[in-house]
């Protein structure tokens, strides 16, 4: 209760619940600006132009240290007071799973708005910027140094390497919020394993007919499939594989040469993702020593590290005072894949939460709700004021 109590305290000051207020009374513009971003095609591997926005939005709002590095990561420093107090970083993913040639088309239906990547994560963004904007307006200087980061790479193959340049950049003397669009009433602080595998099966192949009872590639591989599929997993530490891509054949009536599947690995502890991995391993090792005419071959495609801060953290009690002061539900504590796994694999402090409500992420008929920004907004100002040192006065 204390820490909800310095919560309420914070909030009541002068210039904090005027920043509050202004989220509600600038809700339009903040939802046209999240759109203005889902505008901005920005792929995976491909984010140069909406960090070339977000770029120009930080400089417009007076953050200091503008930049961009080499990745296209886009950082911005909202100044502190005290150089010696632990900077905090700010930060939202800048791509999405569409490609370039998406149709963006927005459709508006009351507080929901419709349209590839809305969610995720053209309001973390957005949040980011109304963020930075209330800070400046309402003269919001904390004792430490807020850093605005809009990284690339957190989708799919990405496989977290902009927020593994912004960790090595800042080191282990900081702290983390990651922004999600959705997610609102959530707070995340353990991240899930994952590691994910492109696994290659050659064979000699043939003509359906006359090399009839070759080894197919195919065929050894819808066997490897299936054996994977039989594996028991626990259900506590969730663990959970999936095999999403296929490939391989030449036509209908030959005998595979080659085949591959992609293959996604998950947990929420260390130790049985790494059994489930040694199971997977063994699984290829025994269908290469069965079919010695073809041969299979792993690359390892993605690795996301898991890690967790035990929730008395100081960075995870205020995010829960945070919600709890704007939010009449209980608060939700989940375990995922977000870039905050890259800092919380180190024991870095560092918790990821959401803006309001979405649904449908990573498919065309995506849509956010927009009634809960300010609320979402108000969290995340709390949550930035109190970890950066705000003293009201």
């Amino acid at each position: 209760m204390a820490i909800y109590s310095q919560m309420e305290t914070l909030a009541q000051q002068r210039q904090v619940r005027a920043a509050l207020d202004s989220f509600s009374a600038r809700h339009q513009d903040i939802v046209d600006l999240i759109i203005a971003i889902q505008q901005i095609p920005s792929p995976t591997f491909a984010e140069a132009a909406r960090a070339t926005y977000i770029e120009q939005c930080f400089a417009d709002l007076g953050l200091v240290d503008v930049a961009q590095d080499a990745l296209h990561n886009v950082y911005g420093r909202f100044p502190g007071q005290n150089p010696d107090a632990t900077p905090l970083i700010i930060s939202a993913h800048l791509d999405t799973v569409f490609a370039a040639d998406t149709d963006l088309t927005v459709q508006r239906k009351e507080n929901l708005v419709y349209g590839p990547g809305i969610g995720d994560n053209s309001a973390g963004l957005a949040g980011l910027l109304a963020l930075a904007q209330a800070l400046r307006d309402f003269s919001l200087r904390a004792a430490a140094d807020v850093w605005f980061v809009a990284n690339v790479g957190e989708e799919g193959m990405g496989d977290l390497r902009g927020m593994r340049a912004v960790v090595e950049r800042f080191g282990s003397e900081v702290m983390y919020i990651v922004v999600e669009g959705g997610l609102y009433g959530q707070i995340c602080h353990q991240a899930i394993g994952v590691r994910r595998f492109r696994l290659d099966v050659s064979g000699p192949g043939g003509h359906s007919w006359g090399s009839f009872g070759t080894t197919s590639a195919i065929h050894v591989l819808g066997r490897i499939i299936t054996a994977i599929d039989a594996l028991m997993v626990p259900i506590e530490p969730r663990t959970t594989y999936n095999v999403g891509l296929i490939e391989g054949g030449t036509s209908i009536n030959s005998i595979a040469q080659s085949a591959s599947l992609w293959l996604d690995l998950r947990s929420e502890d260390p130790a049985a993702l790494q059994q489930l991995e040694m199971d997977v391993m063994h699984i290829v090792s025994g269908m290469t020593a069965a079919y010695s005419e073809t041969a299979v071959t792993t690359h390892l495609v993605g690795d996301r590290p898991a890690g967790k801060v035990p929730r008395q953290t100081p960075l995870v009690s205020w995010a829960e005072a945070a919600l709890q002061y704007v939010c009449e539900e209980p608060v939700t504590y989940m375990a995922g894949s977000t870039d905050t796994n890259i800092p919380l694999s180190k024991g870095i402090p560092s918790v990821c939460i959401g803006l309001t409500h979405s649904a449908h992420a990573h498919r065309l008929d995506e849509y956010l709700d927009t009634t809960f920004l300010p609320q979402g907004l108000s969290q995340l100002l709390l949550l930035v004021l109190t970890a950066a040192g705000f003293e009201p006065r």
